[in-house]
């Protein structure tokens, strides 16, 4: 479907154009095309293609989808694949959008992302003076924006971590913190799985041999590779609060189990010493000492309790009860 298609020359839009005068502006001097589609159908990047003689492999990349975070260059012309999270609960689905940039055309398609980037288009013809870059200029935007849309997804899973955190230690050490944090970790290399690849990809638009379109604008790609650095930072140290907090979580589990047992033990033992002493008096032989004394029964009962008073004590002193 097409999103919307419109002509730039000299940092400021010309106006939205049909898809059949795609080619008349492009063969304008200065001017660019910049087109968006959403979920196109084959018939439709055919289309893109013929208008802007796009490279069959990245063509064929952006029909099938399920691409890698990457970028390739054909010639003089960029094929950018991004990945677009969204957060839905406790599952992310992951979108893509894959950009073709030339000297005088951009084309993005988005593939199941939801949120469109008509405030990257927005932010572009605001800033005139960085949009007379061209397509180049268009690209970093679009990766701009997706990247700043990857920072509020980890913060929200940094705040779960820490109340997950809170749980564990206000004596809540349970299975499902376990469960939750390891559902946490699995959402992490999801959005590890698109930062990281781009990060390196990233590279390629600045310092080094970069492509005659970006080198205007070196600096501000190295601002997203900058972004992306602290990304994968910050995501690497979340992870290492989740490996933390599962090992504490289940620490906490083990010295609970502990505690039930030593108090097992400790009421085993109170059990224990009256049924010692009952048996040895409770044995039917016919010549035992003491069988027939007088004090010999509530002598053996004070004995009972008063060993049992005595083991009480000491499981408490030492926190066994």
């Amino acid at each position: 479907m097409l999103v919307n298609c419109a002509a730039y020359r000299n940092g400021s839009k010309l106006g939205d154009v049909a898809v059949d005068d795609i080619r008349r502006h492009v063969e304008m001097p200065d001017t660019f095309v910049w087109v968006a589609l959403k979920d196109p159908t084959p018939e439709e990047l055919d289309k893109m293609q013929a208008e802007f003689d796009l490279h069959q492999l990245a063509v064929e990349d952006a029909m099938h989808g399920h691409q890698r975070p990457k970028i390739d260059e054909y010639g003089d012309s960029l094929f950018v694949v991004l990945h677009v999270i969204h957060a839905n609960g406790d599952e992310f689905k992951v979108g893509e959008v894959d950009v073709f940039v030339g000297r005088d055309y951009v084309l993005s398609v988005r593939r199941d992302v939801e949120r469109g980037f008509t405030d990257v288009r927005a932010r572009c013809e605001r800033e005139p003076e960085l949009l007379v870059h061209g397509p180049a200029y268009v690209l970093y935007a679009l990766m701009d924006a997706i990247v700043d849309r990857y920072l509020p997804i980890v913060s929200a899973l940094e705040t779960e971590i820490e109340a997950i955190e809170d749980r564990i230690f206000s004596n809540h050490t349970t299975k499902a913190n376990v469960e939750d944090l390891y559902t946490l970790k699995q959402r992490l290399m999801t959005v590890k799985h698109s930062a990281e690849p781009l990060l390196q990809e990233t590279g390629k638009l600045f310092g080094g041999r970069v492509p005659q379109m970006c080198i205007p604008l070196q600096d501000y790609f190295r601002d997203i590779c900058d972004h992306l650095v602290r990304l994968v930072q910050w995501i690497d140290a979340l992870r290492e609060m989740v490996t933390t907090a599962i090992t504490v979580n289940l620490t906490l589990i083990t010295l609970q189990e502990n505690e039930v047992t030593k108090q097992l033990a400790a009421y085993a033992a109170l059990v224990a010493v009256p049924t010692l002493i009952a048996g040895v008096y409770g044995m039917n032989f016919r010549h035992m000492p003491e069988i027939s004394w007088i004090f010999g029964y509530p002598l053996a009962l004070a004995l009972m309790v008063g060993l049992d008073i005595w083991l009480f004590f000491r499981f408490r002193k030492a926190n066994w009860l």
